[in-house]
């Protein structure tokens, strides 16, 4: 009950009563813009302050070699149990969805350690940004792969001559594709230069550069304004899962229970990993929550692109309908109780 009456979750909890009453309540498109970019700013000047004061340590580049195993290991794991009740686009699609990660979610829970007095490495926020990437560019390739089978399985003789003579009718020299075939290359790029992946790394950057000398000057600003700030924000997003439980409604029992389940085995595979590697106990925390999460910007804004095969309302709605909201009340204070009983005994 303790962790149910901090500010953030409350405001959250106003957000989803204020959308479920249909309340007038809103908040303007360019403030929430604001907000997520001063979020973003405030945490990679945080972790790179961090970083400064630690150094590049052994027990650094463990949670951060843990992060991108993660990233790797649960999207893979997402695609083989979906491809079971879901098209192969689609389980693609909701498996890179699980296997990104939500920027909020991992601010938040941050915030909740700070409260709780725990310790954990600013540095973490570099883990964020390692595991955003790697299970959009996994879809992609098994995208590309199923078109390939797709193309393979439809050039019969007979299909590959009227292909032929239909290109030749409208004056093209070949087929078109079906579907956009992107290469690894291209989803780096857009991965890495994607405006919250490069905010949130320049920031880190900077705070690294600057040190303690950059974390005093910036202290009122990335410091004492981050609480409000992480309020005014959960609010938006309360208001935002509100409005996409009508969607949530429509969905298969089974991908609801997956959007339940999945996010604690997730937790509960990077608690396992990060014990047997003597991870410290705030990292563990934020491991588990970047495990649990699931994206509901970045991926939906390249798998809309590079997928368009899915459907968009099935991962954004179980996302944000219902892993989104289950992390922030429940998960964040549960998996730090799961860490306290393990490291502290």
């Amino acid at each position: 009950m303790q962790s149910l009456l901090d500010p953030a979750i409350l405001f959250f909890a106003l957000g989803v009563f204020a959308g479920l009453v249909r309340s007038n309540l809103e908040m303007p498109a360019a403030i929430s813009k604001f907000l997520s970019i001063y979020l973003l700013m405030a945490l990679g000047l945080k972790g790179g302050f961090a970083l400064a004061a630690s150094g590049f340590t052994p027990s650094v580049a463990s949670s951060l070699g843990l992060a991108v195993l993660l990233a790797v290991v649960v999207p893979l794991m997402g695609f083989v149990l979906l491809r079971r009740v879901l098209s192969g686009f689609n389980a693609a699609a909701v498996a890179a969805t699980y296997g990104s990660v939500s920027a909020v979610t991992f601010v938040t829970a941050t915030q909740y350690l700070e409260s709780q007095h725990i310790a954990y490495g600013g540095y973490m926020a570099a883990a964020m940004a390692l595991m955003e990437s790697p299970a959009i560019i996994l879809a992609v390739l098994l995208a590309n792969a199923m078109r390939q089978k797709q193309t393979v399985a439809a050039s019969a003789p007979q299909v590959v001559a009227m292909a032929a003579a239909g290109a030749a009718a409208l004056g093209c020299h070949s087929p078109a594709k079906v579907g956009p075939s992107l290469s690894v290359g291209k989803i780096l790029h857009e991965s890495f230069t994607d405006g919250t992946q490069l905010l949130l790394l320049g920031a880190m950057v900077i705070g690294l550069l600057t040190g303690d000398a950059g974390k005093v000057a910036m202290q009122p600003f990335s410091g004492d304004l981050f609480k409000g700030m992480l309020c005014l924000f959960l609010l938006d997003m309360g208001l935002s899962t509100a409005r996409n439980l009508p969607s949530v409604r429509q969905q298969s029992p089974w991908l609801l229970a997956y959007a339940v389940l999945a996010p604690i085995t997730h937790a509960a595979l990077a608690l396992g990993l990060a014990w047997l590697a003597n991870v410290p106990a705030g990292d563990a925390v934020l491991l588990m929550v970047l495990a649990a999460s699931a994206s509901y910007i970045a991926v939906p804004a390249v798998v809309r692109y590079a997928i368009p095969e899915a459907d968009p309302s099935l991962y954004v709605s179980l996302s944000l309908g219902v892993t989104f909201p289950l992390n922030i009340v429940l998960g964040i204070p549960l998996y730090t109780q799961m860490v306290q009983r393990l490291w502290v005994g």
